[in-house]
Order: C-alpha cells, then structure tokens, then sequence
C-alpha cells in the first residue's frame, strides 16, 4: 500500500484532505472545516450540550489489534454516547490528533474513515479539529456538541428514593472482549512463525470493545413513549463506578438485584474460559456504552412494555448505602472496581 508522509503534504492539506468528504446533517451547522472557527447557532429554546474525551495509545487503545477504522468509529460513538447520557442529541464533533513519524496520511484516513462512518450513522457533523506531532504515538481529543430542550435535559442529580434503576442491553461483553484480544496478545508473543488468533464464535463481544454503539434507539424511544427519565449516565466506566457516581449525585442509596443483571451468553462463556466471575465482569467491565437511567416506580407497566430495557434495582433512602443483593439475600457493597466487598449492616 502507498505510504504518503504526513510532512510532504501540510497541516492544511492535510486536514482538507482528512475532513474533505464528511457531510453536513444540521442546519445549525452555519460553517464547519475550513475557517478559524465553526459557526453554530441553534434554535431559540435548545440548550448546548458538551462532552470532551482524550485517548492516549497505550493507555485507551493498542493499535496491536485495533484498526484505526474501528478506533475512529469508537471514539466518536462514546462522545455521542456521553450526549445521550444527558438525553440530548449529539450534533456536532471535533477530533484533534497528534501523531508520532510512524504513521502516514494513510493511517489518518483509516481513523478518520470510522470517524466518518459514526459521524454518518447518527447525524453529526465534523465541524473542526487540530493536528500535531507526537513523540509518544497516536493522541485523539474529541469534542461533541449536542442540542437538548432544557426541560428535556436528565442529570445525574435527580434520582428519588422507590425509582426503578434501569439498564439498557447488556453487561460486560466490550470488557470480555478486551480480555480475549488482550489474551490473543500474550499468545501471539511467544509464538513463533505463522500465528492465527483464536477467534472463534467470539464475534459478539470483539464487535462490543472494537466497535460500540451508543443507545441512540433508546433515547428516541423514551421520547417517542413521553418517559423522561430522573436520573440517567452512560455504562463506559462499568455499572458499579457508574451507580455511585448517580448516588453520590442524587444523595440515595442504591440496590441493584445480581439476577436481574443482564449478561449475554457469549460475555458468560468468555468469562467461564477465563475463570472469571460474571457478575464481577458484568459489575466493572467498561466500555459497553449502555445507559443506567432511573424512572419512578408508576412507570413500572410502561417501561415492561419496552424492549432492551431491564430493570435491576430501585433507588432507596439516603444514607441507606449502594448494594447489590445476591440470590440468596446477601448484601454486598458497590465498590468502583474489584468484586464487592461483603456488607457489615445486618
């Protein structure tokens, strides 16, 4: 494959060549790529929703076994997904990067290619960004803009003790997928010769850690059935982390049911090969971008009627502490990471 420096084209070509052929979705996107700054104005009544995100290799992606086009795609669908969080709807993008002599201009069309694609799938414009060069590898900084009514807009502060704790598709699978690459990996490193990684009927949670999808559908769906939710976040740093930050937030308690999580039988069976705890993986494992939303409890017989929507707990007093309860009745505490530790409450 030809490989075109970066130096031999410019900062400006180069960008005009990245950004050339990403289409406009919104009428509030007045001037996008190519002046000093975007022009946005949205409609009298529409608050401005913001969400900002930095991705180091290294540190959030290892380009061993992670295309460019895929990370392109996943950076700005977790943006997008941060934008949901809030009930809004993400209208605008900026990626900035910096690259290290390693890459070409053909690598960045891979990553803006996905970028491209996400962009292209949920209605976004690409409306400006920078470029640099690194010496430690490959930098992304994105920046999304949404549009939300202001009355529409859902915090983290606005859970109320008997609301349902909801959760949208499943847990788990992106970090399963993670395990399995990462597994792969380690593999690939001490063979010699010819390596063929063993992927096998593993497809559903490598397509969850390398390319996500924000629950676009569910918002709209909420929406569409006059269900505004009190509280709601994004699954990206795991259920437990997730949940506490929504309780810290609100001032309640939590107690979420371990046989109400919802984990799909491939995140059960990786988790299995792998001597893992599901429920362990289901509770910490990040990146599924699902959404964690509370609604009160007269919702009950509307929210049954909604597919991709589980219910696994229900917000409790404040001061009454974050649990999950086990089948048999145990009361374990939410921690951030690891399994959580036993209750000391009877």
């Amino acid at each position: 494959m030809q490989r075109t420096e970066i130096s031999s084209l410019g900062e400006f070509a180069l960008i005009k060549r990245l950004t050339q052929d990403f289409p406009i979705h919104h009428e509030s996107t007045l001037r996008a790529v190519g002046d000093d700054a975007a022009v946005i104005a949205y409609p009298d009544g529409l608050r401005t929703l913001v969400t900002t995100d930095l991705l180091l290799e290294g540190i959030h992606f290892d380009l061993t076994y992670t295309p460019l086009r895929h990370l392109g795609y996943k950076a700005a669908v977790g943006s997008f997904s941060d934008i949901y969080a809030m009930n809004g709807h993400p209208q605008q993008l900026t990626c900035s990067i910096g690259v290290s002599a390693r890459f070409a201009v053909e690598d960045l069309e891979e990553l803006y290619a996905g970028l491209r694609l996400a962009c292209t799938r949920y209605g976004v414009d690409l409306v400006g960004g920078d470029t640099s060069a690194s010496l430690t590898g490959l930098c992304i900084s994105i920046t999304c803009l949404g549009a939300a009514r202001e009355e529409d807009i859902v915090y983290r502060s606005g859970a109320k003790p008997t609301d349902l704790i909801c959760v949208t598709g499943n847990l788990g699978a992106a970090y399963m997928g993670l395990q399995l690459l990462e597994r792969e990996k380690r593999v690939f490193a001490g063979e010699q010769g010819d390596f063929e990684p063993d992927f096998a009927e593993h497809e559903y949670i490598l397509e969850r850690q390398l390319r996500p999808e924000a629950r676009q559908d569910i918002i709209r769906l909420l929406q569409e059935k006059g269900l505004r939710p009190t509280a709601m976040i994004d699954s990206s740093d795991g259920l437990a982390s997730e949940l506490l930050h929504l309780a810290k937030e609100s001032e309640v308690g939590v107690r979420i049911y371990e046989e109400r999580l919802p984990i799909d039988l491939e995140t059960h069976r990786m988790a299995e090969e792998l001597n893992m705890s599901t429920t362990t993986v289901a509770m910490n494992g990040g990146e599924d971008f699902e959404l964690i939303f509370t609604v009160p409890l007269a919702e009950l017989d509307r929210l049954k009627e909604l597919d991709g929507i589980h219910i696994i707990g229900h917000i409790t007093a404040p001061g009454q502490g974050c649990y999950l309860v086990t089948p048999d009745g145990a009361e374990l505490k939410l921690r951030a990471q690891g399994w959580p530790e036993e209750s000391s409450e009877e």
